[in-house]
């Protein structure tokens, strides 16, 4: 029998298909890999967050199944996640072992290097946010407007939830929308695969999102309401 091996496949945003790095992308690479080594994959992780995201559930997940499986941790690309500082200090602090599909002969020290870079960026990018604040401070004391790009509000003053005056709904609800879509985009594969195994009731497949350790977006486990909401959203996205 071949190496066993885990994937763990991560994107920033639903739209980085084109770029070459989206999930189709990398599951062709692992695949190709797998292939290569007379391998068995044996369980597939995915995420999609965003830079700032700190928890990585998925991860988190993939690497608890190698160190219960015995498994190899496979990634498509190594500079993927050149900047994630807990997926690098994880793999050294729980000596998961792992393969990147396009550096196989990276080691550990390969991992120590990029864990001080990533490091580095992380101050830097501390810098840039506080740099950033002190410029909006420094707009509002000039008298002039300043929208919050989360939740598109005018913002009178830093800190203060009583600072926010004029409401714009309309960008909020956008922000709100686009962020449940990338979500449904990243679970219906998982629920396409399961459906395939054989006709599946919401209930029944609630019950093997959690069996496989797949949280919701709020990070709770699935119902089948949930996967409803799921199912519903990629087909309004697709009659769009």
């Amino acid at each position: 029998m071949g190496v066993a091996y885990v994937a763990y496949y991560r994107v920033s945003t639903a739209k980085q298909g084109a770029s070459g790095l989206g999930l189709g992308a990398q599951r062709l690479a692992v695949s190709g890999y797998v292939a290569s080594q007379s391998g068995e994959l044996i369980a597939e992780f995915e995420e999609i967050e965003s830079g700032k995201g700190a928890d990585r559930p998925q991860l988190r997940y993939a690497m608890d199944r190698c160190k219960l499986t015995g498994a190899t941790l496979l990634i498509a690309k190594l500079d993927r996640l050149s900047r994630n500082v807990h997926f690098l200090s994880g793999l050294m602090e729980q000596g998961v072992p792992f393969v990147a599909c396009d550096m196989p002969g990276a080691n550990s020290l390969t991992v120590h290097i990029m864990a001080a870079v990533a490091q580095q960026e992380r101050e830097a990018v501390s810098a840039r946010t506080k740099s950033a604040l002190s410029a909006i401070r420094s707009k509002l004391a000039l008298g002039e407007e300043h929208f919050s790009a989360r939740s598109g509000r005018q913002v009178s003053r830093l800190g203060n939830p009583n600072g926010l005056k004029v409401r714009r709904p309309d960008l909020g609800t956008a922000a709100l929308r686009s962020k449940a879509e990338v979500f449904a985009a990243s679970v219906l594969p998982l629920i396409g695969q399961i459906q395939s195994e054989g006709p599946a009731s919401l209930s029944a497949l609630a019950k093997r999102l959690n069996e496989m350790r797949v949280q919701t977006a709020r990070g709770s486990e699935w119902t089948p309401m949930a996967v409803k909401r799921v199912l519903d959203r990629a087909a309004g996205a697709m009659s769009e």
